[in-house]
């Protein structure tokens, strides 16, 4: 969502200015429009052909653009005609003016038009040829890129760059996403690794984060720099471009570079350039004093600007670029959880095939996988991401993102089934399950698995030496009499599998709890729990000596809280920076114990707040240092927002967020961030470095003041509210999120710094389905536990692993986590080789491993 692009809407904001009776002198502040563009200063008005010395000595370069909301307030399949149309008409443009030059994103749109009018694409490819039609983007679509994963926003330039290669015989080289609400601190290492050095963007605008020029070298959150232009204004003008250039050159007053790019043409819902701002446009070039006005593209900015002796003097912004549009990280929370839940599951399908394709002879469906990145990479498009859409876009969004999850999961279960059928089981009167490890360490996996099992027999479950594994049975999923669940906690080696042993014994001796558990209390050996009267809970960290939370050190309550607040905002929450007026609690109607065995407690909290209802288990295992919390919100209110609060009890507080490949420290004033899976608290307590880090599967929204650690649960806006439209009382609206949300949490409470506490492969955990395969009763040559490939390095996360897009070499990617230099060996057990070598701070690496010739190379993410 943008300026609106059509003649009436911006006529409309022409005229509010007017009769609210602003004036702006030169140089004064800009004001935002209620769209999120920019309402510059006002120039002193001039008659035409008159222009104010400012003018004079400045080059700007004339971008023709259409920019195009796949989906905004109309449906997808409505978005390819939009194309068709915008494309018809640029190039109707491009004909009747030999100097006009068109400049679009997005290789969906491309291969929509190579799919449905092969005719147009041949004539698109001519004006490219030309120069004077500029591919830009290099991504499927403009999408959101705080709410994505790294791995998504890497296979945008994948498949993107892969697409514009195969139709045009190139690529791009400028990153292109005006529209986007922020743009995430690792993005300068992730633009230069898929081929593109330049960005462009729009917001935040002038008003929401001041930068010292247009012109800038953004430095990502690893030390890499994309030379950065934002633009200043808007990224479309239906008419005269005079008023708009008027305004623009007001802005450029001060800064260095006197070269600048000025968009034109009907965007939003397509459009393009218009013969008005053509016309206008050759009349200004004849007119003294004007400045000197190119058709041009971004490309031919970028690359005049390189090659200016002004580039040494323009700015370096190290940070990320937020923030516009903050209610949209919480907006939709369905689509939010589906988002996440669906990158993890292809990446870890992915994994498991293309491993178990080498290792075992599994199937790899390279063509689907293709199929369900490229229908969740539509779905990353900002306005969809955001849940700023039309109601019945849910249901597409909800089908495309289930197709992409059945096509994992069936590659997933496939492949491991296939190594299932190899390990060898024996006993009939035994149950056989084999646990698989999508990670690349040895570690510990909490599973849970219904199946048919007479629990009064004395039973054992143990691994394939005999050795007894913790488990405890819980109640099933149904309510057949025969099922019953199993949770335990398996060790399994590095991207790898166990086999598990569940059988009768003649007797089984009583297994010494090391939890403590009651309706108010959960306490092992590391944490201890309570739940107070007053709805809130406090976390004592045994081994510290402190508590974690501030205010719960008595029995009179504090701690964990879940605030209700007041947001009138619109769905995009348009001029809000944070939350932070409360108006109430959820308060504690009952809690009751689940659960209490050997391995896990677990006690359940009810909540009430108006018309709606809370529920949170609380489960701690007996050897945890972290508390889960699985949480059911059935949410029934308007226009206010839930938060669970954390005032984290430390002084001189730091927070730090985990962003796309990487994590960043932002400022604890209370402003509403984007964050992906964790958000860490931490500081001094007793003289002693401590914090706690709070992980989840599902939210994106947090905010920090103070050392209070805030995460955004759910908003409960009217579907696509777009100030300056007001709410009448009465009207029955459609009101977002309502109903039951499910999500999980952990709690992770820790000495040291936040790299100290491990979160993100705490995260990758927390979030990754763990493959479970029933065996039946089989000979096999497998031997009951194996791995397949390990790092030997904390700090590194291998994120994915592929089969590379040409050719069946293999194509791994990892990334360093802590922002510190890192040195790793990666056995690549599955390839009978290894590779070694040194990451930078956050640095991303990608690896082409053969396997017949075990030769292990460094390429770009374009797998090159």
């Amino acid at each position: 969502m943008g300026v609106r692009s059509e003649v009436p809407f911006f006529r409309r904001h022409v005229a509010s200015v007017l009769v609210a009776g602003l004036v702006f002198t030169a140089h004064s502040l800009v004001a935002q429009q209620p769209n999120g563009s920019v309402n510059a200063p006002a120039a002193s008005a001039l008659p035409d052909g008159q222009w104010p010395a400012e003018a004079r000595g400045l080059r700007l370069h004339m971008i023709g653009n259409a920019h195009i909301d796949a989906p905004w307030l109309w449906p997808l399949s409505e978005t390819n005609a939009v194309v068709h149309s915008t494309f018809r008409s640029a190039l109707e443009r491009l004909k009747e003016d030999p100097e006009v030059k068109m400049t679009t994103s997005s290789s969906q749109f491309y291969e929509w038009i190579a799919d449905s009018d092969p005719a147009m694409l041949a004539e698109i490819r001519k004006r490219v040829e030309e120069g004077r039609w500029d591919l830009v983007g290099g991504w499927w679509v403009e999408p959101d890129v705080n709410i994505p994963n790294g791995e998504s926003l890497i296979r945008q330039g994948l498949y993107g760059q892969q697409t514009l290669r195969r139709l045009f015989g190139l690529r791009a080289s400028v990153g292109y996403n005006p529209d986007s609400f922020g743009h995430t601190g690792s993005l300068p290492q992730i633009l230069k690794l898929q081929g593109m050095p330049y960005y462009v963007f729009m917001r935040p605008n002038a008003t929401e984060k001041q930068l010292p020029s247009n012109l800038f070298w953004w430095q990502g959150i690893d030390g890499t720099k994309a030379l950065t232009f934002r633009i200043p204004l808007a990224y479309d003008d239906p008419g005269d471009v005079r008023s708009h250039m008027l305004k623009e050159i007001d802005l450029l007053h001060g800064q260095t570079v006197r070269d600048d790019m000025e968009f034109y043409g009907i965007g939003d819902h397509g459009g393009g350039p218009t013969k008005i701002n053509i016309s206008s446009i050759h009349r200004i070039q004849h007119e003294t004093g004007a400045p000197e006005l190119v058709f041009s593209t971004p490309d031919q900015y970028f690359s005049e600007m390189s090659k200016s002796s002004s580039l040494g003097q323009i700015h370096t912004i190290a940070d990320d670029l937020q923030h516009h549009s903050v209610g949209t990280y919480t907006a939709g929370s369905e689509l939010k959880k589906l988002n996440r839940s669906t990158e993890s599951v292809l990446a870890t399908a992915e994994k498991i095939s293309a491993i178990g394709n080498i290792a075992w002879g599994a199937t790899y469906p390279k063509e689907d996988f293709t199929k369900a990145w490229k229908k969740v990479l539509l779905l990353q498009f900002h306005d969809s991401m955001a849940a700023t859409t039309l109601p019945s876009y849910f249901e597409a969004a909800r089908d495309g993102f289930g197709r992409a999850q059945d096509i994992a999961h069936d590659a997933m279960y496939l492949a491991a089934q296939k190594l299932a059928w190899q390990i060898p089981t024996s006993d009939p009167d035994s149950k056989y399950l084999v646990v698989f490890n999508p990670h690349a360490w040895n570690t510990n996996l909490h599973i849970e698995y219904d199946l048919g099992w007479n629990t009064k027999n004395p039973s054992a479950l143990e691994d394939e030496h005999g050795s007894p594994i913790p488990f405890q049975w819980i109640p099933a999923t149904t309510t057949v009499s025969d099922r019953v669940g199993l949770a335990a906690d398996v060790q399994v080696p590095a991207m790898g599998y166990r086999q598990i042993r569940l059988h009768k014994v003649a007797s089984a001796s009583p297994t010494p709890s090391a939890l403590h558990v009651s309706d108010s209390e959960l306490e092992n050996a590391h944490l201890k729990v309570r739940m107070f009267a007053d709805g809130t809970i406090s976390i004592f960290d045994k081994k510290n000596n402190r508590e974690v939370l501030r205010g719960a050190d008595t029995r009179n309550g504090g701690g964990m809280r879940a605030i209700v607040l007041d947001d009138p905002s619109d769905t995009w929450s348009h001029h809000v920076r944070s939350y932070d007026r409360e108006v109430g609690t959820f308060a504690l109607q009952e809690t009751k114990v689940l659960e209490d065995g050997p391995l896990r407690g677990r006690v359940r909290a009810r909540y009430t707040y108006g018309a709606s209802r809370l529920t949170i288990d609380y489960i701690l295992y007996a050897d945890s240092r972290e508390l889960e919390a699985r949480v059911s919100l059935d949410w029934h209110e308007h226009q206010k927002m839930l938060k669970f609060a954390f005032p984290v009890n430390v002084d001189e507080p730091k927070a730090t967020y985990e962003i796309a490949y990487g994590a960043m420290q932002r400022d604890t004033k209370g402003d509403e961030n984007p964050g992906q899976r964790w958000v860490d608290v931490s500081g001094a307590a007793g003289g002693q470095a401590c914090g706690l880090g709070v992980v989840n599967d599902a939210k994106y929204g947090y905010s920090v003041d103070g050392s209070e650690l805030r995460v955004s649960i759910a908003r409960s806006a009217v579907f696509a509210h777009h100030e300056p439209r007001t709410l009448q009382a009465g009207v029955d609206y459609q009101w977002m999120d309502q109903g039951v949300q499910n999500f999980r949490m952990l709690l992770v409470p820790h000495a040291g710094t936040w790299q100290d506490a491990d979160l993100t492969r705490t995260a990758e955990k927390l979030v990754t389905e763990i493959p479970i395969i029933y065996q039946g009763i089989h000979p096999g040559t497998r031997p009951e536990s194996d791995g397949f490939m390990n790092v030997d390095a904390d700090d590194i996360v291998i994120s994915a692993v592929k089969q590379a897009e040409v050719g069946a070499d293999t194509i791994l990617r990892a990334y360093e986590t802590q922002g510190r230099a890192a040195h790793a060996h990666i056995d690549l057990r599955f390839a009978h080789t290894s590779w070694t070598g040194d990451f930078r701070p956050f640095e991303i690496k990608t690896l082409r491993v053969n396997e017949k010739t075990g030769k292990v190379t460094e390429v770009n993410a374009l797998e090159e």
